[in-house]
């Protein structure tokens, strides 16, 4: 029950980190933060995604790079261009890691406001700490697993981000419902979307990339919004006001591009 309880924790907190600071912060600007919350958020994600840390950087200009490609052949996940969802993994991580040591050339519209710390991103991504909190991860279980099939769960732990970003992106533009005619192909595959808290609502998203609520529809929840509409009232974050009206689709009359220069000044 611990290993579980444990489990659950992770996947949750890194997931968690992953959608509200790397995806809705640092890549769209959905809302501001002060200096104090930004650095407590950039530490809290790499605490809770571990060995497996995204710099926000390279993150944002991966995702960004998406938006602006999506489902074409310089998107840099599509799965429309992979027969299996590991090939599509090593190919995003070959351009992240060309992003993240300058290998790869990244268009200046992409790079615009990030989140940028680079002593912690210098200590939170040295294979020193990745391999102390794999170390971590396997005395845990060490101490606690009571049933050998618990161990096969630590590779899930050590590759987390990763895992995360491999099923909305695999699952989010195959599997699903549309709701808006986008000329990917974007898919809503979940209509309680707890399991990746509100990630895979895609097409929504695609639709709508400055949008805090991936829902789009009243029977559709995106359960982190509710989140950020209390980190809001409670002014440990401040979301950027968008026009709208009732529905999504009356507000957003046609596609809100992600790489609007409203965006990133």
């Amino acid at each position: 029950m611990i290993i579980l309880i444990f489990f659950f924790l992770h996947w949750y907190l890194s997931l968690f980190s992953q959608t509200f600071y790397l995806h809705r912060y640092a890549a769209h600007k959905m809302f501001t933060m002060s200096r104090f919350w930004d650095s407590f958020f950039y530490c809290f994600l790499w605490i809770t995604q571990g060995s497996s840390y995204l710099n926000p950087r390279a993150y944002a200009i991966l995702h960004r790079m998406h938006h602006a490609y999506s489902d074409t052949e310089k998107d840099p996940h599509s799965p429309h261009f992979f027969k299996e969802v590991f090939s599509m993994m090593k190919h995003t991580g070959s351009v992240y890691s060309g992003i993240l040591t300058g290998r790869i050339p990244v268009e200046k519209r992409f790079e615009k406001n990030i989140p940028s710390y680079p002593v912690l991103d210098k200590i939170a991504d040295s294979w020193f700490t990745r391999f102390a909190f794999l170390g971590g991860y396997i005395a845990f279980y060490i101490a606690f697993a009571t049933q050998w099939w618990m161990y096969l769960l630590l590779p899930i732990h050590f590759l987390m981000g990763p895992v995360h970003g491999a099923i909305v992106n695999w699952a989010g533009h195959k599997y699903g419902y549309r709701n808006f005619n986008e000329s990917d192909h974007s898919k809503n595959t979940l209509v309680f979307d707890f399991l990746m808290l509100g990630e895979l609502f895609q097409n929504n998203h695609h639709h709508a990339g400055s949008r805090p609520n991936f829902a789009a529809k009243w029977w559709e929840v995106d359960p982190v919004y509710p989140v950020m509409l209390a980190f809001d009232k409670l002014h440990i974050i401040r979301l950027v006001k968008i026009e709208r009206k009732s529905t999504m689709q009356k507000s957003i009359p046609k596609k809100v591009s992600l790489l609007a220069e409203e965006d990133y000044q």
